[in-house]
């Protein structure tokens, strides 16, 4: 049985002060739902600045921390850059990589995301790799034609052997922050042709423990319903990781779907 896992992606919100009170205030929410060692993993994932305070304030409730991206170098003359080491540093134990809006808004190629997942893990993170679609693909049926070309591209190329610790997410880009969310059908299709691809690689055995989240406008009154589906482990949460109250809802139907 696969550990549910919701991660909040807070995106470039939240001050330092302001993310030390959300951290807080979905720590004793979680510890309000009877906690979720054992049951769920919960991740918040700050802006850089803000990630120090928020693994303070989480410390000791079982959440884990999650750096929004990280350099595939370990050091050196790269101005603006964070490193696997200086997240881990700093608190994290999660880093979010290859998120539709780096693609799609930076530019960052396939071969990149696999550098960073490779630097990640080697760094001690455990990567939550984002694959996903735009609308045109969808509309062109070429959906899955382009999540196999970004495990290959992405993962594959990373890791030639099992990557233990691996999570996926897949985010079809054209249902985030359009309001517009895949159908529980549609979502669990390409979750369960991820987990397949991933099995032809790796191995049966290593794809059925791998979480694969859904990161397509998950919100509290569609939460239920998507975790429900076989293939879907979760979800990489955006605007509803702001606010508290519907992030814990999220996180309580993670605790019940299965």
């Amino acid at each position: 049985m696969r550990l549910p896992l919701v991660a909040g992606n807070w995106k470039m919100n939240k001050r330092i002060a302001e993310g030390r009170a959300l951290a807080r205030a979905v720590a004793e929410g979680v510890a309000r739902l009877g906690g979720a060692r054992g049951r769920a993993e919960v991740v918040l994932g700050p802006p850089y600045l803000a990630l120090p305070a928020v693994a303070e304030a989480a410390a000791g409730s079982g959440l884990g921390v999650a750096g929004q991206d990280c350099s595939p170098e370990k050091d050196g003359a790269f101005t603006g850059e964070v490193s696997a080491a200086m997240l881990k540093d700093a608190g994290a134990t999660h880093v979010i990589l290859g998120h539709s809006e780096r693609r799609e808004l930076l530019g960052e190629a396939d071969a990149l995301v696999a550098r960073k997942a490779s630097a990640a893990l080697a760094g001690g993170l455990l990567p939550i790799l984002c694959l996903g679609e735009a609308l045109p693909l969808r509309q062109a049926g070429k959906t899955l034609d382009h999540v196999g070309r970004q495990i290959r591209e992405s993962i594959l190329a990373a890791f030639p052997s099992p990557p233990e610790g691996l999570i996926v997410a897949y985010e079809p880009i054209w249902a985030i922050g359009t309001g517009v969310t895949a159908t529980p059908a549609q979502a669990q299709e390409v979750h369960a042709f991820i987990r397949s691809r991933l099995g032809e690689i790796y191995g049966v055995d290593w794809a059925a423990k791998t979480r694969i989240l859904y990161g397509g406008s998950v919100k509290p009154d569609n939460a239920a319903e998507l975790f429900a589906q076989p293939d879907i482990d979760g979800g990489l949460i955006g605007g509803a990781s702001l606010k508290s109250e519907d992030f814990l809802a999220i996180v309580g139907a993670a605790l019940t779907a299965r």
